[in-house]
């Protein structure tokens, strides 16, 4: 029989951003407020649908700029402002994720550095960074002492596995630098393992485990006392892609 393509239903394909930072010592996530049916006036990670003359990546990257102001890192190249670590993160397909018709979602995770206040831009009428337990909340009652609304979609299951994934990568890989500046002390990488993990860290172990681990920092030869106090040594990211040993994760 030949290939008819009247015979299967039309689905979408959607690119959906769990993008991170490190704000005020805590793990944030970009939301969006949908200006437009389906979930008006509910909270969204960002995101669109692919076009026709784009593959993933490049529909992926587009949404970044677009909501993020943010171009993708080349890992090649030394870290820069105003880019961020871009991957794939897992692909969602309910049948009914989305009531509009059939789409599937191909997630990605971006992270960042400190970040400035968000322009909402596309079906958006807001964007904020909120901290991700905020967002994953279930009970209790939000700022406004209002019951939060869960995320629309399936929104708040992709952002907590992108949690989840920001969480344990950082264990084994060098990845906690993309939520630092080019240049950082040990002290502020501390406080995005902190800040990530949820717990707190004994500065001294820490300090002996990433210098000592091959690869991870490099020495830039300069202080800074941004932090206050006495002068910091500053680091780079190193050549390392995966640490050996790894910094695990503490049991809480």
């Amino acid at each position: 029989m030949p290939y008819d393509p009247s015979a299967f239903p039309p689905f979408a394909v959607t690119v959906d951003l769990v993008v991170l930072t490190v704000r005020r010592h805590s793990l944030c996530a970009l939301a969006v407020r949908r200006a437009e049916p389906p979930f008006q006036g509910r909270w969204a990670l960002p995101g669109g649908f692919v076009r026709a003359d784009e593959d993933l990546a490049q529909a992926a990257a587009r949404e970044l700029a677009e909501e993020a102001g943010l171009r993708v890192h080349d890992p090649s190249a030394p870290a820069e402002d105003g880019s961020a670590h871009l991957e794939q993160l897992a692909t969602y397909g309910d049948p009914k994720r989305d009531p509009r018709m059939r789409v599937v979602s191909v997630a990605h995770l971006a992270l960042a550095p400190d970040l400035p206040a968000p322009r909402p831009g596309g079906d958006a009428d807001r964007a904020r960074w909120a901290p991700v337990e905020e967002l994953l909340q279930q009970g209790g009652y939000d700022r406004d002492g209002e019951p939060p609304a869960p995320l629309a979609f399936d929104h708040a299951q992709i952002l907590a596995d992108g949690v989840e994934r920001a969480r344990s990568k950082i264990e084994y890989s060098s990845l906690a630098t993309a939520f630092c500046p080019p240049e950082f002390t040990v002290g502020e990488l501390r406080r995005v393992y902190e800040a990530v993990w949820g717990v707190a860290l004994d500065p001294r172990n820490f300090h002996r485990k990433v210098t000592g681990t091959p690869g991870f920092l490099v020495p830039t030869g300069g202080t800074t006392t941004r932090q206050g106090g006495r002068p910091a040594q500053l680091f780079r990211a190193g050549g390392a892609t995966l640490l050996n040993p790894p910094m695990l994760r503490p049991e809480v």
